[in-house]
Parts: structure tokens; sequence; C-alpha cells
């Protein structure tokens, strides 16, 4: 359910309400306004008597039911869109268009530089990179682990850059967040609800990518689990679905990322990479990503993408990815004007 205070309740009166929610077994999660504070409460229960418990407090104007099975992280529970603060980054919310760039997997200090200079150089804001890798075989490259991890921190001292790196298991959760500013679920990790219970504590933006076979209600679930859990700071991104088509990697579910932003107010980011898994085709899904509407974009660029250790296929030159900055613009440009003309409306 959503209660909302009166305009101007005191400190002293939020918290009072907050308690009673607590006494009815309810979890509580509040966003503060300047004039209003919006209490959200899940749980089980007569969830009417709640209601009317609730409402009959003086300093509640009004207490209603969410009707989405994701009630965090619905559109019923907050309108605004969720703005996402990463070092000098701002995803979401605001008229900040950011790219996030790098190579599929750390493969050496040299690499993993010359990666982070040409995405600053050409303006991405960010550096994704693989230490820790999920991958088909067992015997493909898994990653340089805690080394990769420290090449990466050393590139984001070295060009100001914050870190994007994936988190496989809840127990690597507390190392990886030394290092990286953004932890990436992978796919195959979307329903690992073990990992989702701790994200929600670890004190880091999560990047929550959709499962190959996932729905978007499961996706949106799955983001539940780590806000409900105690992080707000979640975006989520569309990275290709599997159907029956074999011409690309995945097929890339554009319209996800328009219903995601109806239903939705979290951050929705494109991954035009894994979507399509040919560079040669992610500029132009990249293009369509920003006229959609999405958040941002995660795209994987290497400085030789025929000897890249993993997903070279599908890795940008650094003159595709310099082209591609550039052609975004004026894509950007429009988003920009439509970000504007939303928040005249707001």
């Amino acid at each position: 359910m959503i209660v909302s205070m009166r305009r101007h309740a005191t400190k002293q009166e939020v918290e009072q309400v907050r308690a009673r929610i607590e006494e009815l077994g309810l979890k509580v999660h509040s966003i503060e306004g300047e004039e209003r504070v919006v209490i959200g409460a899940v749980g089980v229960g007569d969830i009417t008597s709640c209601l009317e418990s609730l409402e009959a407090m003086e300093q509640v104007e009004k207490a209603v039911r969410i009707s989405a099975p994701y009630k965090f992280v619905s559109k019923e529970f907050r309108a605004a869109r969720t703005e996402i603060k990463v070092g000098k980054m701002v995803i979401g919310g605001g008229d900040n268009f950011p790219v996030m760039a790098g190579p599929c997997s750390v493969e050496g200090e040299k690499q993993i530089m010359e990666c982070a200079e040409i995405v600053a150089k050409h303006g991405g804001q960010a550096l994704r990179g693989g230490a820790f890798k999920p991958r088909t075989s067992p015997y493909d490259f898994q990653g340089m682990a805690e080394e990769g991890l420290k090449l990466l921190a050393k590139a984001r001292d070295a060009f100001g850059l914050p870190i994007v790196t994936e988190i496989m298991s809840d127990t690597e959760v507390s190392l990886v967040a030394q290092y990286a500013d953004v932890l990436q679920v992978g796919a195959r990790n979307m329903q690992n609800f073990s990992l989702l219970k701790t994200l929600g504590k670890c004190g880091r933006p999560i990047l929550l990518k959709r499962g190959m076979s996932a729905t978007v209600k499961e996706l949106l679930m799955s983001a539940e689990y780590i806000v409900a859990h105690g992080n707000p700071d979640v975006m989520l991104c569309e990275r290709g679905i599997r159907t029956f088509e074999t011409v690309t990697r995945n097929t890339c579910d554009i319209g996800a990322v328009a219903a995601l932003s109806e239903l939705t107010h979290l951050p929705v980011i494109l991954d035009p990479s894994h979507a399509t898994g040919k560079r040669s085709l992610v500029t132009a899904v990249a293009r369509a990503g920003v006229a959609v509407g999405s958040d941002g974009l995660i795209v994987e660029m290497h400085p030789n993408p025929e000897k890249a250790w993993s997903d070279g296929a599908q890795s940008l030159t650094p003159k595709q990815f310099a082209d591609m900055m550039t052609e975004l613009q004026p894509y950007i440009a429009l988003w920009k004007k439509s970000r504007a003309a939303e928040a005249a409306h707001a």
C-alpha cells in the first residue's frame, strides 16, 4: 500500500506512522519530497484493515492499495523517475544520457587502461569490464577475479570513470563492492534470489540485466527483491531475449524498454552489444535505444576485438565507438527535449 502523509508533516508524525505500519507486520519504505512524505508498506495479511487503521491517523492524508505485484518499483508507488548518482554520472530523472562502455572482460593493465582512455576521450561516462565471468563452457576464460577489480579501480583513478562490473555470487558481494561503483547482475543471475537479497544491503547501485528467457514482470519482481531489502538504486537492463531467431545472438526487445518506462520509475538501460551479438549492428540498435526513451546505454568496446578473450564478435573497435558516440548526438539532443517537456508537464 501507499500511505500519503499530510503536507508538511513533522518528522515525529512520520515516525509514528512508520511505527504503526511495523506494528501491523508490514515492511516500510519511504520517499521524502519537499512538501510531502509518501510511505510504502508491503506484507501479507488483512490489507483492508491496515488501510482503515492508517487512514484513522490524523497525520495521514490517504492510504491506498498498490495493485501491481511489484510494489516499491511500480509507478503507483513513485510517479517521478528515480535518479541515481554514481560519482559525476547521473542516471534517470535528469537530462543526462550516459553511455557506459568497455571490454567484456579485463585482460590486463595495458588493455583496460587503453579502454578507459578511449571511453573518456569520446564522452563515455563509465567504464564497464568483467573481473568475474560466467561462461557457458567451463573451459573458457573465467576472469581475473580480484586482480581484475584492482585494475578496474586503477583505471577509474587514472581517468575519472566510475566502474561497472559483474557480481556472480552473494559470497563475493563485499569484495566486489570494495572496488566497484556499480554492481551488475548478469542475465543468468537475474533470479538468484540469495544474491538479490544481499545486494539489497550492499550500499552500491545495481544494474540488473533481464534474463534471457524472463518476462518483463519477472524482471520487475527481481528488482523488487533488491529494493525491498533496502537498496533503492536499481537500474534495469534490456539485453535481448532468447527466441527462435538466429540471425542475431539474442532478440532485442526494444518494446520492453518503452513498456518498462510506463511500468516503473527505475532507470532503464539498453545493452545493444548482447542484444545483437554483432558489432556491425550495435550502433543502429543504440540509436533505437535513445529514440525509444531508454535512460542510457551499456556497450562493449575493445582495442582489438579480434584478439579479445571473450565476446570479441560484438565488441566495437575504438573507431566504431567514436563514430557511434558522434552519431548518437542528434538523437540525444531530441531525447533531452523530450525529457524537458516531460518535466514541464509533471
